[in-house]
């Protein structure tokens, strides 16, 4: 049985849908067992008996009456059946998707988009099968089957040891192919995951493959990658086929063992008409939820193979405590001081940031520079709280850094990414995400400190205009000073800087630098440097080598001794 204990804990939640599900399911079954006696009686009163149609008026209003009965249990099952499958989704999605935002961006950034996007989507629609059908059809597979051998027992012991001894051959012939299905069924889930991460690749970097003349090859690889899903598919509805084809011959078989000895003995004599023809009916609602258990086993093993993903998600263990997220920011976070600090990758080989130790103090601006791989972004995702050291401490005023939440401390932080994401909605939505309950006022305020108003205006639909995915129909000039201007509604105490004119044309440059300015006045900053003219605005400078910190001083006097920040200054003029 396709019975896992961690979807099984799941039910807590909608555990009384459940049960009506279950509960409305068995009451189908007991109005089976009603109509096959009123049927029985009303065939023995008319044609054995000589009976008419006033003789079983009675019998026949109850008989319609059941047959309505049985319509409504079976609309009532089916409707609290989708309420437990709606709430499990509902439940699981959200604890996904907020242990997701607990792992952050060194997790997400280690996995496949579009493989935690199947995830999310195909994921868990697959799970609303297995609660749905799967489920209550095992429960029901057990207790129907029971109910009918009470029943039939004292009206034909033959029969009801006929039904005994052959019913565990459809969970027999279930399991053992079941079981050959059970690794095709995996492979097919992980070979989908794989398929919808490689069209998601193919898609985002269309335009590269464009330039390089490689999208018909990429074609040839999405077609290799279709066939091998197709194929695995195929396998997995071939076994499917031979599984029910398995099952309806059992059952049938099994039903005819019981009808030929029923007819013997009805025609011997050993047996009453009506008791005969109450068994006869009922021998195929016996099989009836085994056979249906049969065919919904395969919807049950894709349902576990897609919670097998999707609890390998929800079991990493985040890099960070979530905390309650609930508070005020952090009133006086400065100095922000760096003591010792250590923290290495999973499976890396060599710490990123080795005894590093550093002080911001208030209202000054620290340029963060190194060559690549020195770990400046490190260092910003520790102050982020994407991520916590192994050794050492942070310290924001007199306060642990791991002891504030880390919602709580991201209130007191404002991140301007080298490269900003915007989302496929307006651009006010994009600058309001910073401070959702700010007045359209102090949108335009932002946007006209960020020198961003001007070409906002002029955009389609001014500020209602959508950017589409990723700022696409924006330019990367324009993008930038949405993204200042998002920092600069957020008004928080602390910056963190990716330089974001570091891969743009002069006349952007000059512009989104008026907006940093404005950004950077009064409050501390830690600027990650990609071009060493930057840091000659900056109070202080520290240079990092190998996760170390090697230099931290003044930009002129860092400039007039030996060292690896002057070794880059005369790189970049030698450059020039």
């Amino acid at each position: 049985m396709n019975l896992d204990r961690r979807l099984l804990a799941l039910l807590r939640g909608p555990r009384g849908a459940f049960i009506v599900t279950v509960a409305l399911g068995v009451l189908g079954g007991l109005l089976i067992v009603a109509q096959a006696a009123l049927a029985a009686a009303m065939v023995d009163a008319v044609f054995l008996q000589g009976g008419d149609l006033a003789t079983i008026r009675g019998a026949a209003v109850a008989f319609v009456a059941v047959l309505l009965a049985r319509a409504l249990a079976a609309w009532g099952a089916e409707v609290s059946a989708f309420r437990v499958a709606a709430a499990v989704k509902r439940t699981l999605r959200a604890r996904l998707l907020t242990h997701l935002e607990a792992l952050g961006p060194l997790y997400t950034h280690g996995e496949r988009t579009g493989e935690l996007t199947n995830t999310l989507t195909e994921g868990l629609e697959e799970l609303e099968t297995y609660f749905r059908h799967y489920l209550p059809q095992v429960v029901l597979a057990a207790a129907v089957p029971l109910l009918v051998l009470v029943l039939v027992f004292p009206r034909d012991w033959i029969s009801g040891l006929i039904l005994l001894f052959t019913a565990p051959l459809i969970p027999l012939f279930m399991n053992l192919i079941g079981s050959i299905a059970e690794s095709l069924t995996k492979k097919q889930w992980q070979q989908l995951e794989r398929m919808s991460a490689f069209l998601l690749d193919a898609l985002q970097g269309l335009t590269a493959l464009k330039i390089l003349g490689r999208s018909r090859e990429y074609i040839r690889r999405v077609e290799e990658v279709s066939d091998r899903f197709r194929a695995t598919t195929l396998e997995v509805l071939r076994i499917a086929f031979i599984s029910a084809l398995v099952l309806e011959w059992v059952g049938t078989l099994s039903t005819a063992v019981v009808s030929v000895g029923i007819g013997l003995r009805l025609l011997y004599g050993r047996l009453a008409f009506e008791q005969a023809f109450f068994v006869l009916l009922l021998t195929p609602e016996f099989y009836f939820p085994l056979r249906q258990l049969g065919a919904r086993f395969h919807a049950g093993m894709g349902g576990v193979a897609a919670a097998e993903r999707i609890f390998a998600v929800l079991e990493q263990p985040p890099q960070v405590p979530a905390g309650t997220g609930r508070g005020r920011a952090v009133a006086h976070p400065f100095p922000l001081r760096l003591e010792r600090v250590t923290f290495t990758y999973p499976d890396a080989s060599a710490p990123a940031l080795q005894d590093v130790s550093l002080t911001l103090e208030e209202g000054t601006q620290v340029a963060l520079v190194g060559p690549s791989g020195a770990g400046k972004s490190t260092l910003a995702g520790l102050l982020l709280r994407f991520i916590v050291p192994q050794r050492g401490e942070i310290w924001a005023g007199e306060h642990r850094l791991a002891e504030i939440p880390p919602a709580v401390w991201r209130q007191s932080v404002a991140w301007v990414p080298q490269q900003p994401y915007l989302f496929n909605t307006t651009v006010e939505a994009n600058i309001r995400l910073a401070r959702p309950d700010a007045s359209r006022e102090e949108v335009v305020r932002a946007a006209k400190i960020a020198r961003a108003d001007a070409f906002i205006r002029a955009l389609p639909e001014g500020y209602e205009t959508v950017v589409g995915e990723q700022g696409a129909r924006l330019s990367g000039g324009q993008a930038q000073r949405i993204a200042l201007a998002r920092a600069l509604l957020k008004n928080a105490p602390f910056l963190i800087l990716d330089e974001p004119t570091a891969s743009l044309d002069p006349e952007h440059e000059a512009a989104i630098q008026e907006g940093l300015q404005a950004l950077l006045a009064r409050r501390t900053a830690l600027i990650i440097a990609h071009r060493l003219q930057t840091v000659t605005h900056a109070d202080k400078v520290a240079v990092l080598e190998n996760g170390r910190l090697v230099q931290v001083g003044a930009p002129d006097a860092l400039a007039a001794q030996e060292g690896l920040f002057r070794r880059l200054l005369q790189a970049r003029e030698a450059a020039a």
